[in-house]
């Protein structure tokens, strides 16, 4: 007898040894069979496909060539975990479908309306035999009549057989009915059920081998393989947030691994516990086999045969579940050896981050710096307005075109985009603002050495005016008319600083300081005059007029001079000049003016010119267009 169960008393001698507190006292009755629940099946399914369906998130998350192993690596981890969960629950299933056989037959003892049910099935079964035989009987008899008695038979045969489909139809309306009530419980979900939902969710988990197949061929892209190789600090900053949510998310894995580990830690407890229970049982009965008599050794050895059973299916769920555990610890382990590898590349971001925006702030103080003494060393050392204003827009250009290379250079993901990106734009912007970027070029050089500033006079074209305004793009005028084009007409003319460029029209000057200009008039002077005589003291009274206005004359003339560079040391003095017409001998007198003054030089010379017209009888004289 005891060599007959010693299979079982080992595996009761594995249950003590591996839990020491085993109950003392025996135990009298049959542990239960059901370890778990439908409710906590089903549960921990969920979870635990919930759980694997993580691999996606970890997908996503792997930019790194040592992501993809630990993806990997966790994808194998997972798919055993998986599997290992279908185990228990289909062990579990087992046994619930176990229990509810037993329970059935229990009831089918216990309850009348089930007897009344057998008793039914039993009699339409009895039934169904009795016209069977009859209907055989009359076959036989139907194939050894005689031709007069075959009509008779065949009707007889055809009324058996009628009442035979009758009695099969009701015989398989009960039997799907006892099926139907059987195969659900209470709740409306028994082991049948139960098992056809375990292996819906079985088909509801993605395939491993597909999804392995997909990591594998994922594309990788210059940011995912070296994060920190980028220039820009757009890159660099968005490394650093994507390191970030990354970090975020491998905690978040790592919390459900641990909360799903716990979960399998607690469901590890009752199978446990089952497996001492059963030892005891087998302890129990195997100490009662002694004195047991021939009909109740039947019993034990059904009872025995139970346990075992029992056992198997129990330590079957048990072994799984430890094994889970094993591997979901490594899964964890997995999991924090990829933070330590992302946490450290977030720390490489961030201080390459760190280093590039000081490296930025750095240039632009700089850069500003630098503008800062430029602008001190302008104001101290160039006195002059005109070139400490050409200084400082230069300055102010200098500045913006550097702060707007450092940030393009600073933001950019490679110096190479950059460069095509600022040769499309440069050679767009030729095109589009060609007619700005000539004027913008002619400013600069209107502004030159012997450009012009606000209050110059000067002659565009047919157009005589004071420069009230030089912008960047254009210029205004304050146009002059009337007499010697002295007075302002009141019109603000506007001219593109392109028009220096022009071939047409022209650009004319007064030269800093200088307002001088040259008058003419002509006089027909009377046939047989002394010309040589009148020349002179016509000459004389313009001498007369101008000896008032004689310095600021000579001080014009000088830096004409000076800035022509020419030798002569000759000053502007009137001139008359003798030519012959067709009206006889003129008189061209030329003379210079101060523009300023115009108009009463002209005045005082045209009044002495008729004093002396009066003294030689010569002809009123003609006032001619101002030489210069």
């Amino acid at each position: 007898m005891h060599a007959r169960f010693a299979p079982l008393l080992c595996l009761s001698a594995f249950a003590l040894h591996a839990a020491d507190e085993a109950p003392s006292q025996p135990v009298t009755n049959p542990p239960p069979r059901v370890v778990m629940t439908v409710e906590q099946v089903v549960q921990l399914l969920d979870e635990t496909v919930d759980w694997y369906r993580t691999l996606g998130t970890q997908q996503q998350a792997s930019t790194q060539p040592s992501d993809l192993l630990i993806l990997y690596a966790n994808r194998q981890t997972a798919d055993k975990v998986m599997n290992l969960a279908f185990d228990v629950a289909r062990a579990n299933a087992e046994l619930i479908s176990s229990e509810a056989s037993a329970a059935a037959q229990a009831k089918g003892a216990e309850d009348p309306s089930v007897q009344s049910t057998r008793q039914v099935q039993q009699k339409l079964d009895e039934q169904r035999a009795a016209v069977q035989a009859d209907l055989n009987a009359a076959k036989r008899e139907l194939a050894a009549a005689a031709a007069s008695e075959k009509a008779d038979l065949e009707a007889r045969a055809s009324i058996l057989q009628k009442e035979l489909d009758l009695i099969n139809a009701r015989r398989n309306f009960k039997a799907n009915m006892d099926q139907f009530e059987n195969a659900n419980d209470a709740s409306g979900f028994g082991a049948n059920g139960l098992k056809a939902h375990i292996d819906a969710i079985a088909a509801s988990v993605p395939s491993a081998v597909a999804t392995t197949t997909a990591t594998a061929e994922k594309p990788m892209t210059a940011a995912s393989a070296a994060p920190l190789s980028q220039f820009g600090l757009w890159d660099l900053t968005s490394t650093v947030f994507r390191l970030s949510g990354k970090i975020r998310t491998i905690d978040s894995i790592d919390q459900r691994t641990a909360e799903l580990e716990e979960t399998f830690k607690e469901i590890r407890t009752p199978p446990l516990e089952q497996l001492k229970r059963l030892s005891s049982r087998g302890d129990v009965l195997a100490g009662q086999s002694e004195s047991t008599d021939g009909s109740a050794l039947k019993n034990m050895r059904d009872e025995f045969d139970t346990l075992a059973w029992l056992y198997q299916q129990t330590s079957s769920m048990l072994t799984p579940l430890s094994q889970a555990g094993v591997l979901l610890e490594q899964y964890r382990h997995n999991l924090k050896s990829w933070r330590d590898s992302t946490q450290h590349q977030y720390y490489e971001a961030l201080k390459a981050l760190g280093l590039r925006i000081a490296f930025f702030l750095v240039l632009l103080a700089i850069v500003f710096g630098a503008a800062e003494l430029w602008k001190r060393a302008v104001f101290r050392y160039v006195h002059d307005t005109r070139r400490r204003a050409r200084l400082l827009l230069l300055r102010r250009i200098v500045i913006w075109v550097l702060v707007v290379s450092i940030a393009a250079a600073t933001f950019a993901t490679e110096l190479g985009s950059l460069a095509t990106f600022a040769g499309l734009i440069t050679a767009g912007l030729a095109v589009a603002m060609q007619s700005v970027l000539v004027s913008v070029v002619g400013y600069f050089f209107l502004i030159g050495k012997y450009g012009i500033r606000v209050g110059d006079r000067v002659q565009i074209g047919n157009v005589t005016g004071e420069v009230i305004e030089l912008g960047l793009v254009r210029l205004h005028l304050m146009e002059f008319g009337g007499q010697g084009l002295q007075t302002p007409t009141g019109r603000v003319v506007a001219f593109a600083n392109s028009v220096i460029f022009q071939a047409s029209g022209g650009l004319f000057k007064q030269i800093a300081g200088v307002d001088l200009a040259w008058h003419e008039m002509t006089l027909t002077l009377p046939a047989g005059a002394d010309y040589a005589r009148i020349k002179d003291k016509l000459l004389e009274a313009v001498k007369h007029v101008l000896e008032d206005y004689r310095d600021d004359i000579l001080r014009q003339t000088r830096e004409i001079q000076r800035a022509s560079s020419l030798s002569s040391s000759d000053d502007a003095q009137p001139q008359v000049q003798l030519r012959f017409s067709a009206a006889g001998v003129e008189a061209l007198v030329r003379y210079p003016v101060q523009l300023t003054h115009a108009a009463q030089i002209d005045e005082r010379v045209s009044r002495e010119l008729l004093n002396v017209i009066s003294d030689h009888d010569v002809e009123a004289p003609r006032l001619g267009a101002p030489a210069g």
